[in-house]
């Protein structure tokens, strides 16, 4: 089942998603201060590492953020949140092609009236909290809405579109690899088959608050739900889930403790 030939092609898949993380980062982050790779691999598995035990992985914006001085932070943590939106907003709009295909396939019994009434609710809520932003004055942390609206606004363009291209192939690296694994483990299910569960579950898991011990569990009693439809054995996709907690978050984590360990804070902007 598992020959080293499969073990191999698992790993550079892995080796994968996380250059692509790490080439966006370097992108991203070039607006605020230029660093080479190397810094880039560095920070993005040592904050990996040091967000570990955070709701999901917030902790992750202060950590990146320490490998800055002062008055780079602000920016840094901004710049972070950008990437994670560039991200998300690939698993959104993945999720919700793929979950309206598996609704239909799969027959499921939704109260449309319930999803209805909660999506009038977030609107009216995301329409209230703008009005309040654009109006208001307070500041986060220092921080201004205005100045925030600037920075985000007059982010280069360029550089969003790259990160959101890299997002998009880093998502399909690792779904792919989630299909590869159903592969391996003899499942008969076309690509596109299990493309539409694969996406259904990321986006689904994506909204449930949760911290590195407990991600393979809610991401497997996700996955068991949808798979189980169509007839996917449920010990087989909480073996899948866990290999790929396994190969993309335990492994870099324990590439990135090393960087943890080693950490120094910058001595001074003059550095810089």
């Amino acid at each position: 089942m598992f020959s080293l030939k499969n073990i191999i092609f698992l790993l550079i898949l892995s080796f994968f998603n996380w250059f692509l993380e790490i080439a966006k980062w370097k992108k991203l982050v070039s607006n605020v201060k230029k660093i080479t790779l190397k810094d880039a691999l560095e920070q993005s598995l040592g904050a990996l590492t040091a967000s570990l035990f955070t709701p999901n992985r917030i902790g992750e914006y202060g950590a990146k953020a320490v490998y800055y001085t002062t008055k780079f932070r602000k920016r840094i943590m901004l710049v972070n949140l950008i990437s994670n939106v560039l991200q998300m907003s690939i698993t959104t709009i993945l999720g919700i092609i793929g979950f309206g295909i598996y609704v239909t396939k799969y027959n499921l019994e939704i109260d449309y009236f319930k999803i209805a009434r909660f999506f009038v609710f977030v609107v009216i809520a995301i329409i209230l909290l703008g009005f309040g932003i654009t109006k208001s004055t307070f500041t986060i942390k220092g921080f201004s809405i205005d100045k925030l609206k600037t920075f985000i606004i007059k982010y280069p363009k360029g550089k969003l579109l790259v990160g959101f291209i890299l997002s998009f192939f880093r998502y399909i690296i690792f779904s792919f690899q989630f299909y590869v694994l159903l592969y391996i483990f003899k499942i008969n299910l076309g690509y596109l088959d299990a493309m539409v569960i694969i996406t259904s579950m990321y986006l689904l898991a994506s909204i449930v608050p949760s911290i590195f011990i407990f991600d393979v569990v809610i991401k497997g009693s996700i996955a068991v739900y949808l798979f189980s439809l169509a007839g996917v054995n449920e010990l087989i996709i909480l073996s899948i889930i866990t290999i790929m907690w396994l190969l993309n978050v335990v492994i870099p984590s324990i590439f990135g403790s090393y960087y943890v360990l080693n950490f120094n804070f910058p001595k001074s902007d003059d550095d810089l």
